[in-house]
């Protein structure tokens, strides 16, 4: 490196520890293990992660209807890169889980959540996911809330909420996907995987 900078006319010098003003930082980067370098790799990855979610089809009662209104042009999902609803689970990164759950459909979502690969995230769409709806008090069967099943990132309330609701939500799960980084992806997972 030194020989060809030579070359270009330009010397490179290297600079003592002592004469660098601001040591503590050095110091801090070194205990931590983390560099710029790092820093800079998380943030395009969870650029490209927040801005190519794509979902999975899942929905159960009219909560699905919203979703499809969602996806409509009016709306338009894919101006926020949240383009195709997937039928596959390993094609998909997060499940929008729209609708009433029985505990028949329980097991169901459980092996979907499965086989969708890492980093996987869950949003809850509706009073019916996120707490059994108004179906529970008068049934032996209704599952009260998804996240007695599978962990939920964003919870989007409303019976049924409004499409404007869930890009709101799915707004929102682009802000968590931007704020994680490699040591609390590992976190997570871990956790996850426990349930």
């Amino acid at each position: 490196m030194e020989e060809r900078s030579a070359e270009m006319g330009v010397k490179i010098k290297s600079m003592k520890f002592d004469d660098f003003r601001d040591n503590e930082t050095l110091e801090t980067f070194k205990k931590t293990g983390s560099g710029i370098l790092l820093t800079t790799i998380d943030d395009v990855i969870n650029w490209g992660r927040a801005n190519s979610v794509w979902p999975l089809t899942f929905a159960t009662s009219c909560c699905g209807i919203e979703m499809m209104a969602a996806g409509a042009s009016r709306h338009d999902f894919a101006r926020f890169g949240i383009e195709v609803y997937r039928a596959s689970p390993r094609q998909a990164d997060v499940i929008v889980v729209a609708g009433t759950i029985v505990n028949k459909m329980a097991p169901v979502l459980k092996r979907l959540y499965d086989q969708m690969s890492e980093p996987k995230y869950v949003v809850a769409m509706g009073a019916c996911a996120i707490s059994g709806g108004p179906f529970f008090l008068n049934s032996y069967s209704v599952v009260k809330g998804v996240e007695h099943v599978i962990p939920v990132d964003v919870y989007i309330p409303g019976c049924p909420p409004r499409p404007e609701a869930l890009l709101y939500g799915m707004l929102q799960l682009q802000r968590k996907i931007e704020t994680e980084n490699i040591k609390s992806r590992k976190l997570r997972t871990a956790k996850n995987d426990s349930k």
